[in-house]
């Protein structure tokens, strides 16, 4: 079964395709593992600032030959760079990575800052980490300029809580493009989901399988999300494994999905994730949400993130 190539339309006009190639660790594959995305036919790219692989992406892209226009690259403005005056010119030194004279998508990553400077993850005399003292609103403000000068054609948001958006949007013009979270069959946030929608916002599902990856040490001591028996079985009918189905599901929510891996044929793999799901199938998907939140950097980050949504520890 051929992937559907699904996208999706942002407040902005723009399309985002519903499958993209996520680029979180594994620093030095990246290079290969875009190129790889790349012929497989991805054509939505999602890196970071923090990541440390902007330039492999704009490496890869630069030699794929594909025309700038043919894809939708998303990055994210790192906490060190939160105050209003840093804010472009992080933007400038990603876009110089990336070989690009401009991105689809900017978000700020998390809304917590640190310390102003180079170091990426400053720390005080006490060990921890060392707070920066923008507000996020700030941030998004200068964020809102940055759209204006056409060096990125949409902004939003990453890791926010509900009380969080909601003081946003209301001190703020442009509504976020997008909200990247957190979001699998055992992290559903059904709720939050909605909310977002209502207010335009489109929701990308960052750790489409959950705790598949080996950096969650709370997914370690339980079964593997790709692994539940009713997203296997699910999948058998259409040739599909328990990974390709969580992205079905997702794509039946309207949700765009950041999967990555460095294995060739799991790239092309999760390309297969695009195809249509019976709603009955997409209801009983939606039935073992367990609020499983594995990403939570409260502690090292000191900020308090999540505290009104599910799956907070």
């Amino acid at each position: 079964m051929a992937t559907l190539n699904t996208k999706f339309k942002l407040n902005t006009g723009a399309e985002i395709p519903a499958v993209g190639f996520g680029t979180w660790q594994d620093k030095d594959a990246q290079e290969d593992a875009v190129t790889e995305a790349l012929k497989a036919g991805y054509r939505h790219i999602d890196t970071a600032r923090i990541y440390g692989t902007e330039p492999a992406v704009g490496k890869a892209i630069k030699e794929s030959g594909i025309p700038r226009s043919k894809l939708f690259i998303t990055t994210k403005l790192w906490n060190n760079s939160h105050h209003p005056d840093d804010v472009e010119a992080a933007l400038d030194a990603s876009l110089k990575d990336l070989q690009m004279d401009y991105i689809d998508l900017y978000l700020i990553h998390w809304p917590s800052p640190f310390a102003r400077g180079d170091s990426a993850f400053p720390k005080g005399d006490d060990g921890k980490a060392k707070l920066g003292d923008t507000d996020y609103i700030d941030t998004y403000k200068a964020m809102e300029k940055a759209l204006k000068t056409g060096k990125t054609r949409a902004i939003g948001i990453s890791n926010f809580s509900r009380a969080e958006l909601e003081r946003l949007l209301e001190n703020t013009s442009v509504v976020p493009a997008a909200h990247q979270m957190e979001l699998h069959p055992w992290l559903q946030q059904t709720e939050f989901s909605e909310f977002n929608k209502s207010k335009g916002i489109h929701v990308t599902q960052y750790s489409p399988f959950g705790n598949q990856n080996e950096i969650y040490d709370s997914g370690k001591s339980m079964g593997k999300l790709i692994e539940d028996p009713t997203l296997v079985e699910i999948g058998k009918k259409y040739g599909k494994n328990g990974a390709q189905t969580a992205l079905a599901w997702a794509i039946a929510h309207g949700h765009s999905v950041i999967p990555k891996s460095k294995t060739p044929s799991r790239i092309a793999d999760n390309l297969g994730g695009d195809f249509k799901l019976e709603s009955a199938e997409v209801k009983k998907i939606d039935s073992i949400d367990k609020k499983l939140r594995f990403n939570d950097p409260s502690e090292n980050f000191g900020w308090k993130f999540y505290q009104d949504l599910d799956g907070r520890k």
